[in-house]
């Protein structure tokens, strides 16, 4: 069995004991760096009542912590299916250098979960959306966005 395929097997168990011990829909994900699992996770939506729960979230948030680090690089996820918009960005912020998966975003709406309606919203101005976004207090937010630009002791990501 190749590399790959070995650390597919991995994730894809980890989708499996997880829908099997109920803690959430059948995903499972690991990072991997060299040749060492560092992260693991699988979708705990439905367990531990957090949304973001979701495979590559805590695969993310296991490895960066193992790690003690807030980005991924030199890493490679492994995910048993093809990410949604929410993991989808969690992996472009966390910056691995590569991600394999298995079963594709068509599967996953074929057993029920269907995440085209997020990238249909993402193209409806914000007021239109089914959930309507309103700007409030720009002006307050920015002196807080300024402050950060002058800030000379933070950590740039």
């Amino acid at each position: 069995m190749c590399q790959h395929t070995k650390f597919m097997h991995e994730a894809i168990e980890l989708s499996r004991n997880g829908m099997m011990n109920n803690e959430g829909g059948p995903f499972g994900a690991i990072v991997v760096k060299g040749s060492e699992i560092v992260g693991r996770g699988n979708n705990r939506v439905t367990s531990s009542n957090d949304p973001t729960a979701h495979a590559e979230v805590v695969a993310i948030r296991d490895a960066c912590k193992k790690l003690n680090t807030f980005q991924l690089d030199d890493c490679v996820m492994y995910t048993s299916c093809e990410p949604c918009p929410m993991c989808l960005g969690a992996i472009y912020w966390a910056r691995p250098s590569k991600v394999y998966y298995a079963n594709t975003k068509k599967d996953a709406a074929s057993i029920g979960f269907d995440d085209d309606f997020i990238y249909q919203e993402i193209q409806i101005p914000l007021g239109e959306r089914q959930i309507p976004f309103e700007q409030i207090s720009p002006e307050e937010a920015w002196k807080v966005f300024e402050e950060w630009q002058n800030k000379t002791d933070k950590t740039e990501y």
